[in-house]
């Protein structure tokens, strides 16, 4: 695979334990980690959370979806007009997920082949293939900074026996997947030429099958290493214990990525344990109805309590919503369905993740992330002011 100088992209910064503060370096800028990217599936911030107020809130990555893109309005179209990043007129690094999460997502409308995955399409019914090539083809159309291998999300739950027959196979996928990117970016015409491509690492909640897989990927020195098939069934702890058993296993000296991952403390246990990237929809999705992230707990504005409360969401906080309205206010909107309150709470909950992540990254350059942690989190598991 062409290298583009991968072994200068990335580099650690500082440590504490396994926690780690670092930068990739990429074509569409630098990415300074650990790092929360802001979900916008369909190349939108569900919210009506425009590019500039995800440059407002200091945004890094935004996350858009191959399989979502590919369906409406559709990658070739997406190429004909410049590639994802100026189709939704935004300048910084975006990843795209493979479309492999669909997978697992919409397993009554697929079947799993060798050769890849046949779809109905969630929106209109219609036959849908994409293997690992159809994905690499289909990200290199978006032109995204980062692209992620095809694979299987196995349920966490699912019988041994399947799961190593489906890691094996996602494994023959990401050799496919390097194939086709790497002849992808070597042709004329290509929108992206030094796009990324990172691997992903499954195993449902075998120690065994997950050590062996990481150790397996590890030797195809990729961009970067992503842990995907978590936070879909298992409990916190059983998370937390496959990140120690995996990451030590993927090489120190490159980004590792937790799929779909998680809650603000989720995302300090797994910083602790060498995570660089991350991306949930709990901030956008919790938004949209009224829950909101503080530094004293979730709070739920739908409460009678809030009624006349005219303190913002949460004193001090500089988001575009804490700096102007009140929690009254937001909850009328709420109550009354106007899309401005929505909109708020987005805004509130992403640059509540935003600035989290700025701190860790603050903390970890002064050698104080676990006093950090502590904090974080005592002050989190209070019930909200």
């Amino acid at each position: 695979m062409e290298q583009n100088n991968i072994k200068a992209r990335y580099r650690v910064l500082s440590t504490q334990g396994r926690a780690k503060r670092g930068e990739l370096v990429t074509v569409h800028g630098v990415i300074q980690t650990p790092v929360f990217m802001n979900v916008g599936t369909a190349a939108a911030i569900k919210g009506a959370v425009s590019t500039e107020d995800l440059e407002q809130i200091n945004t890094q990555v935004v996350l858009s979806n191959t399989y979502h893109l590919h369906v409406r309005p559709g990658d070739e179209l997406i190429r004909r007009l410049g590639g994802l990043h100026r189709f939704m007129s935004w300048d910084r690094p975006i990843l795209t997920d493979s479309g492999g999460f669909q997978v697992f997502s919409l397993a009554g409308l697929r079947r799993i082949k060798e050769e890849g995955v046949y779809f109905n399409s969630h929106i209109d019914g219609r036959k849908i293939f994409m293997g690992p090539e159809e994905s690499m083809r289909i990200q290199s159309n978006l032109a995204s900074t980062i692209a992620m291998a095809f694979d299987e999300c196995a349920p966490s739950r699912a019988d041994r026996a399947y799961v190593r027959a489906s890691v094996d196979r996602t494994t023959r996928w990401l050799e496919r997947c390097i194939r086709e990117m790497d002849r992808l970016n070597a042709m004329e015409g290509t929108l992206n030429p030094k796009q990324l491509l990172f691997g992903i690492n499954q195993g449902a909640v075998y120690d065994d099958i997950r050590i062996e897989h990481a150790c397996r990927i590890a030797q195809m020195d990729l961009d970067g290493y992503a842990i995907g098939g978590l936070a879909v069934g298992e409990s916190h702890q059983e998370m937390y214990h496959i990140l120690e058993e995996v990451v030590p296993r993927l090489p120190r000296e490159k980004p590792t990525y937790l799929m779909g991952v998680g809650t603000p403390a989720n995302i300090l246990e797994a910083v602790e344990r060498g995570v660089d990237f991350f991306d949930c929809v709990y901030p956008t999705r919790n938004g949209r109805h009224g829950h909101l992230y503080t530094n004293y707990g979730k709070i739920n504005l739908f409460n009678a309590k809030y009624e006349t409360d005219d303190r913002p969401i949460e004193t001090g906080c500089q988001c575009p919503a804490c700096r102007r309205y009140s929690r009254a206010y937001i909850r009328h909107l709420l109550k009354a369905k106007e899309m401005l309150g929505m909109r708020l709470c987005v805004l509130h909950n992403l640059y509540f993740y935003n600035t989290m992540m700025e701190e860790i990254r603050r903390a970890l350059d002064l050698g104080e992330f676990f006093a950090y942690k502590k904090k974080k989190l005592e002050g989190m598991e209070m019930s909200g002011k």
